[in-house]
C-alpha cells in the first residue's frame, strides 16, 4: 500500500480487495434508484393518463426510456455477475478497471432515459415544447457537468469544492 501526501491531494492506495469491496457497494448504493425509476416508469403506462395525453411519438419516447432505464440496470448489475462467475475468490485489477468502466458507462443510458422522461412530465405540465425541451436541456448539462466534467476538470473540482 502505497501512501503520498502533499495536503489536500494526499492519496492513499487501496488493497484490491477494499478497492472492489467500495466498487462493489457504489454499484449497489445506486442500482435502488435506478430500480425505483424503473418501476416508476413501468407504472406510468398502465395509467389512463399515458393513452389520453401523450401522442404516440411520446408514447415511444417513454418506452425508449423504460429500455434505457433496462440498459444500465444491466450493466450497473454485470459486474457482481461477472466476479462471480469468472473469479469469486480473486480480486484482479483487471476486474476493478471493467467494473469501474461498466458502472460509469451506466450512467450514459440513465442520464439520458431521465432527461426523456423529465421532457415528457414537463411537456404535460407546461403545454410548451421549447420550454420542456429548454428545462431537459439544463438538466442534462447539469448531468454532463457534474458526473462526466468534474471528474476530469481541476477548475471545476476547485470551484464545487471551495479550494482557492
Amino acid at each position: 500500500m502505497s501512501r503520498r501526501t502533499s495536503g489536500q491531494n494526499a492519496k492513499e492506495e487501496l488493497p484490491l480487495a477494499k478497492a472492489a469491496e467500495y466498487l462493489i457497494e457504489e454499484c449497489r448504493m445506486i442500482l435502488p434508484g435506478i430500480q425505483a425509476l424503473f418501476g416508476f416508469q413501468l407504472i406510468a403506462v398502465f395509467n389512463t393518463t399515458f393513452d389520453e395525453k401523450l401522442t404516440s411519438l411520446e408514447q415511444k419516447l417513454h418506452l425508449l426510456a423504460i429500455v434505457l432505464v433496462g440498459i444500465a440496470i444491466v450493466i450497473i448489475m454485470t459486474p457482481a455477475a461477472y466476479h462471480r462467475q469468472t473469479g469469486p475468490e480473486d480480486i484482479t485489477q483487471q476486474f476493478i478497471k471493467l467494473a469501474t468502466r461498466l458502472m460509469l458507462f451506466s450512467t450514459v443510458p440513465l442520464t439520458i432515459s431521465i432527461c426523456i422522461e423529465l421532457y415528457l412530465i414537463s411537456h404535460l405540465i407546461l403545454h410548451n415544447t421549447f420550454l420542456s425541451l429548454g428545462i431537459t436541456v439544463g438538466l442534462l448539462f447539469v448531468f454532463l457537468l457534474l458526473w462526466f466534467a468534474l471528474p476530469h476538470s481541476e477548475a471545476l473540482k476547485r470551484i464545487l469544492g471551495g479550494q482557492s
